[in-house]
């Protein structure tokens, strides 16, 4: 059994829905949580303490060890606090699940640029102010775990969404550079994509008998995304630099592939005539590569074309 025992992990967004979830099976698990939770509406307004403090009494009368925290992810001085929090109460950090998150829905053409930056400030600038602080707390042990909340809806597109998209594809791309930097000091770091029953979509939803009557929406019980981020934020896991869906039971790696492509002719120098006339290889996705680093794509076509690097 995958176990936590002596282990510190930290959870942002964990006073309500998936958040809650992840913070009570880690503390099963026999963690010692950091239950963060600002306590705001789904928009980000306002603030409630009780929202992580009841969290924490759940986990402690069931036995488990647990600690509130009510700093906000989106300054660095709530970042700070929260890693601070940690390592004062219990000494270490080991796993950091960042899950902290707004949600709203606004036409692209009428975002505002607060909307926009607000939204990005909390997901995404979030995650940057926590997992630096952490990231120096793993780098001295010589051990850690990111476990970043992305979204289907970055990967892929969702409508109404662009600020979120946005956000939640840039989680993306710092958890990749967190892997790569992290890699020779143990350190791992991936996302995932969950879809999940919560407030995400009963507060967006204006028809409450529609959700009820949704079969899909039935299927997502948030509880079948919780095995893919425990098993993320677990001493088990060697993986690092993967992104996994997580859907109603069903688990899988969601990937950015490199196609073979065409290429011209070394000494050539190509129009964009000849990309139209290639362009079923240009865009072609079989076969692929799954590049590890730019360097890996820089060095492939190099290789290719025959120049030494």
């Amino acid at each position: 059994m995958i176990d936590f025992i002596g282990q510190v992990v930290v959870v942002t967004g964990a006073g309500r829905g998936l958040g809650r979830l992840y913070a009570l099976e880690l503390a099963k698990r026999g963690a010692s949580v950091v239950v963060n939770d600002l306590g705001g509406s789904m928009d980000g307004d306002g603030a409630d303490a009780q929202v992580a403090d009841l969290v924490v009494d759940e986990i402690t009368s069931a036995g488990g060890v647990a600690v509130a925290s009510h700093d906000s992810v989106d300054g660095p001085t709530g970042g700070e606090a929260i890693v601070a929090r940690a390592v004062e109460r219990f000494g270490r950090l080991d796993a950091v699940v960042s899950n902290a998150g707004i949600f709203n829905s606004i036409a692209f053409e009428d975002m505002s640029a607060d909307s926009w930056r607000r939204m990005l400030r909390v997901h995404l600038d979030g995650g940057f102010y926590l997992s630096r602080p952490a990231y120096r707390v793993m780098k001295k042990q010589g051990y850690g775990r990111f476990v970043f909340i992305s979204s289907s809806g970055g990967m892929f597109g969702q409508p109404l969404e662009a600020h979120y998209a946005a956000a939640k594809a840039g989680l993306v791309g710092l958890s990749n550079v967190i892997a790569i930097e992290g890699a020779p000091h143990g350190i791992r770091s991936n996302t995932v994509l969950p879809f999940g029953f919560s407030r995400m979509v009963t507060d967006t939803v204006a028809d409450p008998t529609a959700i009820e009557e949704a079969g899909f929406l039935q299927a997502i019980r948030p509880e079948l995304v919780v095995p893919m981020v425990v098993y993320l934020a677990s001493r088990d896991c060697g993986l690092t630099h993967h992104n996994y869906s997580a859907c109603a039971g069903r688990f899988a790696r969601v990937f950015v592939g490199l196609g073979h492509g065409w290429a011209a002719d070394t000494g050539d120098d190509p129009t964009a005539d000849d990309v139209a006339a290639h362009l079923a290889q240009v865009s072609s996705t079989e076969p692929f590569t799954v590049p590890d680093s730019i360097f890996d794509e820089v060095f492939g076509v190099c290789d290719r074309l025959g120049i030494a690097m």
